[in-house]
Parts: structure tokens; C-alpha cells; sequence
């Protein structure tokens, strides 16, 4: 599944240059000029990882970061920051609020995609190869597919949308709206049982490999993805 990369951005050359090592690397590049633009890009579709300028119009991205991580659909979205700020105390300051990696300028683009990629891997769990294995369950990002320890699974595109979202954040309960944010995206308008209809695809799919289970519905808060009973 090709990720979704938020640039935040003020200086559009900037902007430009990363949005086509991105896109040369296989990314689709989101682009913000400031806090607010960046936020709004977050509620029409919750990013795999945010590229964030330190110095932005109105709110820094030390601040948009603060905020990032208060916030229940954008705490586990990986954050780099971009900056010309190289001294250690600000690395410091910017590992304290949040962000998991840092990035000074200039850089390299190829150096840059590298970062992401490795970040994404340690927030994710996937390996190398964009994989991800759970209680007999595989799913590789990298070929687009699903396997039931060497069984092909024919999955939908929806529904693989929603197992890949499981199995990169497993072992936590999301509810439906959560779901609908980072599956669907916040600019779609969807209604919540939607989720329910997807979700009882989902386990049909994987029922014949009798992996079923491994979605579970936590009663008065959502759904949850787990090898454990």
C-alpha cells in the first residue's frame, strides 16, 4: 500500500524537492505551507508519516508537534523534523516533544527517504521488505498481499486497508470513528456501522484459514487486533 507522506512545508522549493523524491520513491507526497493547512490535510486523511518544518508561519513545528502527540488520531503518526537548527540542545528539544526523527538542512533526498523508511519501520513493525506476520498471519506491503502461513488470501481492497491498519497497530482498541479516520480518512463521509460491514468481511476472509479470531470486538469501545484470547 503506497504511504502517504505530509510535508509541512513553508518554503516551496523545499516542498517541491521532497515531494518528488517521494513520489521517485514510490510515496504520495501531501504538501502544507503551515499548522493550519497541515491539519486540516490531517483530518481529509490521517498520513503514514509527517515531514515537519521546525520554522513555520504562526505556529512553530516544535508547537504543531505538541499538539500532534496530545491528540488521539495523530499520537502514533511518526514525526521527522526538518530544520537548519543542528545544535544538541534542540535535538533535544525536539526529541521531548515528540518527534522520532531529525533531519537537518540541507540534506540529501536519498538520505531523507532512507529516514523515512526507517522510521516507518520501527512505528509500524514491519521489517526490511515492509512485512508484518501475526499469529500465523502475513501481510506484505511491498507485493500487496495476504497470506495464511503459505495460503494466498484474496482480500478486498477495502478490507486490506483495514488489516494492514490492525496488523502495523496491533494489541490496542479503536473504535469506529478511529477507524473511519485512519482507514477511510476524515474528509470521506462515512457512516460508523460501515466499519461493522467491513469488519464482518474482514472476518469471513480470514475465517476458512481460521484466523477469524484474530479481530476482536471489545464491547462498549471498538475493535482490536490480537493473537492473544
Amino acid at each position: 500500500m503506497q504511504k502517504r507522506i505530509l510535508i509541512v512545508e513553508d518554503e516551496p522549493a523545499i516542498r517541491d524537492m521532497v515531494a518528488f523524491a517521494l513520489r521517485k520513491a514510490g510515496m504520495e507526497a501531501v504538501h502544507a505551507g503551515d499548522a493550519r493547512s497541515a491539519q486540516t490535510a490531517i483530518g481529509d486523511q490521517v498520513p503514514d508519516l509527517i515531514l515537519l518544518d521546525w520554522m513555520l508561519p504562526g505556529m512553530s513545528g516544535i508547537d504543531l508537534a505538541r499538539r500532534l502527540r496530545r491528540e488521539d488520531l495523530t499520537r502514533d503518526v511518526p514525526i521527522i523534523m526538518l530544520t537548519a537548527r543542528g545544535e544538541e540542545t534542540d535535538r533535544v528539544n525536539g526529541l521531548d516533544a515528540g518527534v522520532d526523527d531529525y533531519v537537518v538542512k540541507p540534506f540529501s533526498a536519498r538520505e531523507l527517504v532512507a529516514r523515512i523508511r526507517a522510521v516507518m519501520r520501527r512505528a509500524h513493525g514491519e521489517d526490511a521488505e515492509g512485512v508484518v506476520e501475526i499469529g500465523g498471519l502475513r501481510i506484505d506491503s511491498a507485493a500487496h498481499r495476504v497470506f495464511a502461513k503459505d495460503q494466498t488470501v484474496p482480500i478486498g481492497p477495502t478490507e486490506y486497508r483495514l488489516l494492514h491498519f490492525f496488523m502495523t497497530h496491533p494489541e490496542r482498541v479503536y473504535s469506529r470513528s478511529q477507524l473511519l479516520d485512519h482507514v477511510w480518512g476524515g474528509g470521506v463521509y462515512v457512516e460508523e456501522r460501515t466499519v461493522d460491514v467491513h469488519i464482518r468481511r474482514l472476518r469471513m476472509t480470514l475465517a476458512p484459514y481460521q484466523l477469524d479470531g484474530l479481530v476482536q470486538t471489545v464491547r462498549g469501545a471498538g475493535y482490536r487486533f490480537s493473537a492473544n484470547v
